[in-house]
């Protein structure tokens, strides 16, 4: 089994992470290889959640919730041709204003010790450049919604 695994804080408190990221249909405004994301049902993350990622180079990667515990983690599970790829999302609570959030993918299936590892370095890739673009949406948005600026300046909203 190949295993990515990354740790971050973002300065929210754990309930605000969490809605900023079960909002799946947004995720392309950080993690910039995703096209357009697709929830069903659509809106919040839920239990029965399933979806589609359509990836900037044309690829569509399917979903379903596999683990689902509100305010500690979720986890779904895909396929990627022949592999089987686990996403898991770990919130911690480490004060009232900072959340750590903890990503473990996993690939498994035949072709893993090639594929996979290729996928892998892909999608490790992707992670690096994401993860800063998420810690500074979510960052930003809470100190403009903390300080009442949301639709002002630098707090502006798409």
């Amino acid at each position: 089994m190949t295993r990515i695994r990354r740790e971050f804080t973002v300065d929210v408190p754990l309930a605000a992470a969490w809605q900023h990221l079960a909002s799946v249909e947004r995720w392309p405004s950080w993690a910039k290889h995703i096209r357009r994301a697709e929830l069903v049902p659509h809106g919040q993350l839920t239990s029965q959640s399933s979806g589609a990622f359509h990836l900037g180079n044309g690829i569509r990667s399917t979903f379903r919730m596999a683990e689902y515990n509100p305010h500690h983690n979720w986890k779904w599970v895909g396929h990627f041709l022949w592999l089987s790829v686990s996403y898991d999302h770990r919130f911690y609570e480490l004060a009232a204003e900072r959340t750590k959030l903890v990503w473990v993918v996993e690939i498994k299936g035949v072709g893993e010790s090639s594929f996979g590892r290729a996928f892998a370095a892909i999608y490790r890739r992707n992670l690096d450049k994401a993860i800063p673009n998420l810690i500074a949406e979510m960052n930003s948005q809470h100190r403009c919604s903390a300080e009442g600026e949301v639709g002002q300046g630098a707090c502006n909203e798409d």
